[in-house]
C-alpha cells in the first residue's frame, strides 16, 4: 500500500485529479448504494413481518392438523397459499401440514406454546437448508384441543420472496454506480483539463522565459481566482526581474564610462613615462613629479570607484558576513566628523550629538555617514562651516556652498549621478547612492534640500531609541 502515494505523485496533476474525482463519486456512489439495498431491505422484511402478523390460519385447519400430531390425518389443505403452517408443542414437538417442509422450533416458539409469550417473529431455516422468516401465536380458545400439551401456531414465509428482489435491486445499483463513477472520471478529466489550462498557459510562459530569457511576456489575469493570483504574481515578478536586469546593465554601462576616464588617464601617464625610458629623454623632475602625483590621484580615485560599486552592488545589509547589530549613532557621527576635520583642517566643522542607538550593520552605517560629511566638506567653501546635529534620531548636515539647483534635487541620489558644476571635483557619483540604499536598508529616511542663507542641508532619520537596550552595557 505504501507504493500507492509514490505511484499516485508519478502521474499527471490532470490524472491524479480525475482519479481522485472518480474515487469520491465512487465512494459516495456506495454509501449511497448501501445505504439503499439495507434501508429497502429493512422495508421489505418490515412488510413480510406485517403480512405474518396479519395472517391467521382457519382453526378448523389448525384442529385437523392438531388430530395429525395425535395420529390422525390432515383432509383440508392449507389455507393459507405457499406459507408453511405447523404447530409447536409446549415440550418442542412440531407439526406439519402435508407437503409442508418442517422447521425447527426455537426457543422463542416454546415460550409462545407454554404460555410465556404472545407470540414470537424470528427467521429459522427449515430441513432444506431455506430461509424463513416465521411467526408464532397461540390458537384462540375457539379451537378444539385434541393435544394434551399446549401448543402454538407457526406461519412461516420463505425469505426468498424478498431476496430475489433485493439482488435485482443490487445488480441495478451496481450498474448505476458503475455508470456513474465511470462518467464521474471523464468529467474529472474535463474539469481538470479546463482547470488547469491557466496552468498549462503559465507553464507555457515560464518555459518560454527559462529559452528565451524574453522577461516581456505577460500572462493574461482574467478574475480573481488563485490561478489569477498566480499569474499576476508571476507578471509582477517578471516585470522585477526585467527591471533588475535593466538597472544592471544600467549600472554596468555606467560603471563602464565611470572606468573609462581614470582608465585612460593612467594609460597615457604612463605611455609617458614607457616612452620616456625606451627613448632614453628624461622628463623634467618638476613633471615627473606632477605626473606620478597624477597617476596616484588617479589610482585613488580608481579605488574609490571599485570600492564604491563594491558597497552597492552588496544588495542589503543581511549578507551572513555583516549582521545587524545595536550600534551608538552618536559614536559613529562623532568618529565621521573627526574624518572630516582631517580632511578640510581649514573647514569648521561643528557637531552637536544626542545618544542615539540604532540596529545596523556599523561598517555599512559609518560608510554612509563618511559619505555624507565628505559630500558636504567637498562643497564648503575655502574656511566655511560644516554644521552636524543629531537630535532624537534626526541627523542634519548642512553646508554652506553653493547648495543645488531645484530641478536636480530628484537626480541626487542616482547612481553616478553627478551635478554639472560638479563634474570637475573627484568622485565617482555613487557616494549620495550608497547613503540613500544604506539609511533605506535599515528602515530610515534620507532627503536634501536646499538650507535658509544658502548651502545645503541633508537629513537623515533612523528608527532607534535615546538609550541601548538593556543586555548592552
Amino acid at each position: 500500500m505504501s507504493g500507492w502515494p509514490r505511484r499516485l505523485r508519478g502521474l499527471p496533476l490532470r490524472s491524479r485529479l480525475a482519479l481522485l474525482v472518480a474515487v469520491a463519486v465512487a465512494a459516495a456512489v456506495a454509501a449511497v448504494a448501501v445505504t439503499c439495498w439495507f434501508m429497502t431491505r429493512a422495508q421489505l422484511q418490515s412488510q413480510m413481518d406485517s403480512s405474518l402478523r396479519g395472517t391467521k390460519v382457519d382453526d378448523g385447519y389448525v384442529t385437523q392438523l392438531a388430530a395429525a400430531c395425535v395420529g390422525g390425518q390432515v383432509e383440508a389443505p392449507s389455507p393459507v397459499g405457499n406459507y408453511t403452517v405447523q404447530l409447536v408443542t409446549a415440550s418442542g414437538r412440531t407439526c406439519t401440514g402435508p407437503g409442508q417442509t418442517p422447521i425447527a422450533a426455537e426457543p422463542a416458539d416454546v415460550r409462545v406454546a407454554s404460555g410465556q409469550d404472545d407470540f414470537a417473529l424470528h427467521t429459522a431455516e427449515n430441513e432444506h437448508g431455506q430461509a424463513q422468516r416465521v411467526y408464532t401465536y397461540r390458537p384462540g380458545p375457539s379451537v378444539a384441543r385434541p393435544l394434551q400439551d399446549r401448543y402454538a401456531v407457526s406461519i412461516a414465509q420463505p425469505l426468498s420472496e424478498i431476496d430475489r428482489p433485493l439482488t435485482s435491486l443490487a445488480w441495478i445499483l451496481l450498474l448505476v454506480g458503475g455508470i456513474g463513477v465511470l462518467g464521474a472520471g471523464a468529467a474529472g478529466l474535463w474539469i481538470a483539463r479546463t482547470g488547469l489550462r491557466p496552468v498549462d498557459e503559465l507553464t507555457d510562459t515560464v518555459e518560454h522565459v527559462a529559452r528565451t530569457e524574453d522577461l516581456t511576456v505577460r500572462i493574461p489575469v482574467e478574475g480573481d481566482d488563485e490561478i489569477a493570483r498566480l499569474s499576476a504574481s508571476f507578471n509582477s515578478m517578471t516585470a522585477s526581474l526585467a527591471a533588475s536586469r535593466e538597472l544592471q546593465q544600467q549600472l554596468i554601462a555606467d560603471a563602464g564610462h565611470e572606468l573609462r576616464t581614470p582608465l585612460t588617464s593612467l594609460r597615457t601617464n604612463i605611455d609617458l613615462l614607457t616612452r620616456s625610458e625606451e627613448t632614453g629623454r628624461a622628463i623634467p623632475p618638476e613633471d615627473r613629479r606632477a605626473l606620478l602625483a597624477s597617476l596616484k590621484a588617479q589610482m585613488s580615485e580608481l579605488a574609490a570607484l571599485i570600492g564604491d560599486l563594491q558597497e552597492l552592488s552588496r544588495g542589503g545589509l543581511t549578507a551572513d558576513d555583516a549582521p545587524l547589530k545595536v550600534v551608538s549613532l552618536h559614536d559613529t557621527v562623532r568618529s565621521a566628523v573627526e574624518r572630516a576635520r582631517l580632511r578640510g583642517p581649514e573647514l569648521v566643522v561643528s557637531a552637536d550629538l544626542a545618544p542615539w542607538y540604532v540596529r545596523a550593520e556599523p561598517a555599512a552605517l559609518e560608510r554612509a555617514i563618511v559619505n555624507l560629511l565628505d559630500n558636504a566638506v567637498k562643497f564648503s567653501p575655502e574656511r566655511g562651516a560644516v554644521e552636524v546635529r543629531l537630535m532624537r534620531g534626526t541627523l542634519t548636515v548642512r553646508d554652506h556652498g553653493p547648495g543645488i539647483p531645484d530641478e536636480e534635487l530628484p537626480y541626487v541620489f542616482d547612481r553616478f549621478w553627478r551635478s554639472p558644476t560638479a563634474r570637475a571635483l573627484p568622485g565617482s557619483g555613487l557616494g549620495l547612492s550608497i547613503v540613500a540604499r544604506t539609511v533605506e536598508a535599515i528602515g530610515g529616511e534620507v532627503t536634501l534640500a536646499a538650507a535658509d542663507g544658502g548651502g545645503t542641508v541633508a537629513t537623515v532619520t533612523l528608527p532607534g531609541a535615546p538609550a541601548p537596550p538593556p543586555e548592552l552595557p
